[in-house]
């Protein structure tokens, strides 16, 4: 069997998907062929659409995966196809003309040519069910895996001055919330992901000590996660949240929001909080700082639930589907 992975065009500041199917391909050779694909022209117009859907349908084989974020990719393909759907909530953003287009062209067509789509986790399900309900018997949950470098590395909380570890500065990251619930607490801050200027002005004027890097490699982003005492991720919107199962792995006190994918694919190893209010994520906080044995239980239960995201069982389950698209007639 013969499976073929077709990648959207490679960007420096965009990796997390190829990454993710970088990793089970590996896992995958052993059993099945795997060969990737990577799409011509990235930035998204009729053009470049229309070029990428004619080096598709050349490249098409027997089963063929579209890993993410090429989703119209679906359109040109021949033999059997999955599409993995890594969000629905921040592709439907903006007037209600985008909003509409997007439907059509990102979900509700795709949809049509496809056998099978696959979803990181059942809040995503969820929320792809709403926007193309004709599909639902398609739709199946395969979490992401936890990478296998991402290994238990103890570390003595730093309870005078602990070091947080924030991920990523778009909107959803909820980085405005957070900065603002540590006014005043003793602190340092990694921030991985471009600042504004609103944000390092907010930083400077609350007096909070950080550090900022972007466009790291991810061998960066496991020290930055050794080295920190606490990831604190209160997101209000996320499709998975990876960053929680990665610094559950490491072995570090995880905070989180009590919403969607993140409180699923948290299960029980976080602190949960409300990421709409500054004072539930500033208790939170505290509360991890100050209870060594709230941490101890925490970082245990984090390790429990890293092992329903083994790459091996991941990779599992989507072999599991491409041995039944190829036995179908």
């Amino acid at each position: 069997m013969k499976v073929k992975y077709f990648f959207r065009k490679k960007e420096p500041q965009f990796n997390s998907i190829e990454e993710l199917f970088n990793a089970i391909s590996v896992k995958l050779a052993a059993l099945v062929s795997v060969e990737k694909v990577e799409m011509p022209y990235g930035r998204i117009n009729f053009k470049n659409i229309f070029k990428n859907l004619k080096y598709a349908k050349k490249e098409s084989g027997k089963i063929n995966h579209i890993t993410g974020h090429i989703n119209y990719v679906a359109i040109g393909l021949k033999g059997k196809s999955i599409l993995t759907i890594h969000d629905v909530g921040s592709t439907l953003k903006g007037n209600k003309i985008k909003v509409f287009i997007m439907k059509i062209f990102w979900f509700w067509i795709p949809a049509l040519f496809v056998n099978k789509i696959t979803v990181i986790s059942e809040f995503s399900k969820k929320e792809l069910i709403d926007v193309i309900p004709f599909a639902k018997k398609k739709i199946q949950i395969v979490y992401n895996p936890v990478k296998e470098e991402l290994k238990y590395v103890p570390k003595e909380f730093n309870s005078l001055c602990p070091k947080i570890l924030l991920i990523g500065t778009k909107s959803n990251k909820n980085l405005e919330n957070t900065i603002k619930s540590l006014e005043g607490i003793s602190c340092e801050l990694h921030i991985i992901g471009k600042l504004t200027e609103e944000q390092k002005q907010l930083l400077e004027k609350l007096e909070i000590k950080y550090f900022n890097e972007f466009f790291i490699p991810f061998d960066k982003i496991i020290a930055a996660y050794k080295n920190c005492d606490l990831l604190c991720f209160a997101s209000t919107y996320e499709g998975f949240g990876m960053p929680i199962i990665e610094a559950q792995a490491i072995g570090r006190v995880v905070l989180t929001s009590n919403l969607g994918a993140m409180k699923e694919v948290a299960g029980n190893g976080a602190f949960l909080v409300n990421p709409k209010s500054i004072s539930s994520i500033r208790e939170g906080i505290c509360k991890i700082i100050k209870d060594s044995e709230c941490r101890k239980n925490l970082i245990q239960l984090g390790l429990e639930n890293v092992e329903r995201f083994k790459i091996d069982k991941i990779t599992n389950d989507y072999l599991t589907i491409y041995k039944e698209l190829a036995e179908e007639k």
